[in-house]
């Protein structure tokens, strides 16, 4: 689990210009249309990168039924090594996807946004530790409904609140993350 970020931090990893939110975040009942939302990116982004894609999951709260989320689809994709931005941000770029964030230090993340759905897509390097807790989490809520109420009733507090960037919403849900995901690292012990 990683530390609350600072402005400066946020503004370091950012690629373009970053403007803050200095709103609340819009937390929306579960869509059933999410699922074919992130299905449309699948396709693009395996037509673009073809096996070049190791992974491509539907992660985050819209891929768990009845969980309230922003209305961003947060996707998972792993490609052989997310550092050599040459082998897939060209193509990605071509299909209308933007590179947000760059985060070299931090597993050499990188984030996306999509061209036409509101998306983040999440690039690692196949084999990264980040991808199995991510998708732990997600599994794990959409099997426990103590917890994903739990994580549903703190997004939902987080939202009544004012943040100067989206990012310290999703710091501000750390604490509840780590609790969360001490119970579900039974399924990370599995792999």
């Amino acid at each position: 689990m990683r530390r609350p970020r600072s402005d400066e931090e946020i503004q370091a990893y950012a690629v373009g210009e970053l403007v803050p939110y200095a709103n609340k975040v819009v937390v929306v009942d579960y869509d059933p249309a999410w699922p074919a939302l992130f299905r449309r990116e699948e396709d693009r982004v395996r037509v673009s990168l073809g096996e070049r894609v190791r992974l491509l999951e539907h992660a985050g709260s819209t891929s768990v039924p009845g969980l309230p989320s922003k209305p961003v689809i947060d996707i998972v994709l792993a490609v052989p090594d997310s550092s050599i931005e040459a082998s897939y941000v060209p193509d990605l770029e071509a299909a209308g996807y933007v590179l947000r964030i760059r985060e070299p230090g931090w597993f050499q993340h990188r984030v996306f946004k999509g061209p036409d759905t509101d998306v983040n897509l999440h690039v690692f390097t196949a084999g990264c530790s980040e991808i199995a807790r991510m998708l732990a989490f997600r599994d794990w809520l959409r099997q426990n409904p103590v917890d994903r109420d739990l994580y549903a009733a703190t997004k939902r507090e987080l939202a009544t609140l004012e943040w100067r960037f989206v990012q310290h919403y999703a710091d501000a849900k750390s604490e509840v993350v780590a609790d969360i995901m001490s119970r579900a690292s039974v399924l990370l012990a599995g792999d």
